[in-house]
């Protein structure tokens, strides 16, 4: 498998996806804004991610462009059958609701506080959103404390085990941290716990050797 990311945007998640089941990948370095080799605004990375957008990854003829899609296909080609729940149907439905909940609402106050501080063009940025982006945010934290506040007997947050769903909110977690928003600190704890594992810390070393 082939991912082409950048840095710790949503990239990361199916970087520490692939360190995590073991399959054999090469990582590209995107360079947003550039329109030269391996630029986001090149032709050759336009014919595989049409928006110019990070992450895509490419196994074979197959190209994706959806993070948690990706997340899914890695598990799914991985010899841990544990990163998505398969022997419980009750808990991959669980699972498959914190994957959608986490991407549906936990997400969108924090990409919409990024889109209006710095991704959009400038033209296109309405600072007044800020403040409902903030009240999304923290609206989709109390939803989230009501199915897992950091805290289960197993230590994750579906099942007894490790999965994806992990990753996804280990990551979302931080990017609010990095945004300054409020985290419990209950949940602070949980993702710092993820992104001591071994898979996570790997990830993050193949990115600094990149951008050297």
């Amino acid at each position: 498998m082939k991912l082409y990311g950048m840095g710790k945007s949503r990239s990361f998640r199916a970087l520490w996806a692939l360190e995590e089941s073991g399959i054999d990948y090469e990582y590209v370095e995107i360079k947003f804004g550039s329109d030269g080799e391996n630029g986001a605004a090149s032709t050759e990375y336009r014919q595989l991610n049409t928006q110019g957008k990070v992450p895509t990854l490419v196994d074979d003829d197959l190209v994706m462009n959806e993070s948690g899609a990706m997340l899914n296909y890695i598990a799914s080609n991985s010899a841990n059958l544990d990163l998505i729940p398969s022997n419980n149907l009750k808990t991959r439905a669980k699972y498959d609701e914190m994957i959608c909940f986490i991407l549906s609402d936990l997400e969108q106050g924090l990409w919409t506080n990024g889109k209006h501080r710095f991704a959009l063009p400038e033209a296109q940025r309405v600072p007044d959103i800020l403040p409902t982006a903030t009240w999304e945010f923290n609206k989709a934290i109390e939803a989230l404390k009501n199915n897992f506040d950091g805290t289960s007997e197993s230590g994750f947050v579906v099942g007894e085990n490790f999965t994806m769903a992990d990753v996804l909110l280990a990551h979302t977690l931080n990017w609010a941290e990095s945004f300054k928003f409020d985290v419990p600190e209950s949940l602070l704890t949980y993702k710092n716990k993820m992104y001591y594992r071994s898979a996570c810390k790997r990830a993050i070393v193949a990115l600094d050797e990149k951008s050297k």
